[in-house]
């Protein structure tokens, strides 16, 4: 329990120290302010000087308490650590930063993909780095939209409001930034594309199933399925491969039942026996 509660808590720290080091040396420098409380006290720092990190602080302390009488506790011990480690360590990296690049372009993207990693890592770790999620919970309840569509609108808002601060061109940079930070938190968190879902639907399920287990040694598993339009009963296969079976697998369907139907699909991760094995959380 001691090394889980330790591995949890150190992987958030490392989470939001690269989270800090991207918004330090790429967005704040270049007034990109990339949606979230990050963003909006980006804006409000070079408005005003006040420290980013501090302002991140204010602006979660009423989020954490709005959220708790509202909603309920909706986050956890490692939030609350990562949404104060967040707010140090910005301001700690502010202090001594030096911009590697002017290139505005260059830093939104660098700026995203280190924030997107440090978030994606915080999340495996099973923690967050606070703001913009409760922000978005507590447009959800109030407005009849979902939590997804809610976070697009906070940091929709956040990028207008730095557009109106620092012009256009800059909130389109944001906005640049902002995408390639949750693209790679996705690819954090699910992993690249490395496998493929095979779903056949045929008139001979076992002559492929057997085939497939027997030359791919993959396993294979039989679904039930009913035609909507014939209400015929069928057999459909699940198999799960790599991209370089792929092909294996179209060669054995064509040479087994031309008519059959074949979905292929991308699989971001894939846990078990012939794949990776499966750990729980820290």
């Amino acid at each position: 329990m001691f090394k889980r509660i330790v591995i949890g808590y150190g992987g958030v720290l490392v989470g939001v120290i690269i989270t800090a080091i991207g918004v330090s040396y790429f967005l704040i420098p270049a007034k990109i302010a990339a949606g979230g409380v990050s963003g909006l006290a980006t804006v409000v720092y070079h408005l005003t000087s006040l420290p980013v990190g501090v302002t991140m602080l204010l602006l979660n302390i009423p989020l954490f308490l709005l959220s708790w009488r509202i909603i309920g506790p909706v986050f956890g011990a490692k939030t609350l650590f990562g949404t104060l480690a967040m707010s140090v360590f910005v301001d700690i990296f502010n202090q001594f930063a030096v911009p590697p690049t002017e290139d505005l372009l260059l830093a939104a993207i660098y700026g995203g993909v280190l924030s997107g990693i440090g978030l994606g890592i915080a999340f495996r770790a099973g923690g967050s780095t606070g703001g913009t999620d409760m922000a978005a919970q507590l447009v959800a309840r109030f407005f009849p939209t979902s939590v997804g569509q809610a976070l697009l609108l906070v940091d929709g808002v956040v990028i207008v409001l730095a557009g109106i601060a620092f012009g256009p061109e800059l909130a389109m940079y944001a906005l640049i930034a902002v995408f390639i930070t949750t693209k790679t938190v996705d690819l954090v968190q699910e992993g690249q594309s490395y496998a493929k879902a095979c779903l056949i639907i045929s008139d001979d399920p076992e002559t492929i199933g057997q085939r497939i287990m027997e030359h791919l040694e993959r396993g294979v598993t039989i679904l039930d399925g009913k035609g909507m339009y014939t209400k015929h009963e069928r057999e459909i296969l699940l198999a799960i491969v790599s991209r370089m079976e792929i092909a294996s697998v179209k060669k054995i369907v064509a040479e087994t039942d031309k008519k059959a139907f074949v979905i292929i699909s991308d699989v971001h991760e894939v846990l078990g026996e012939g794949f990776r094995g499966m750990n729980p959380l820290p």
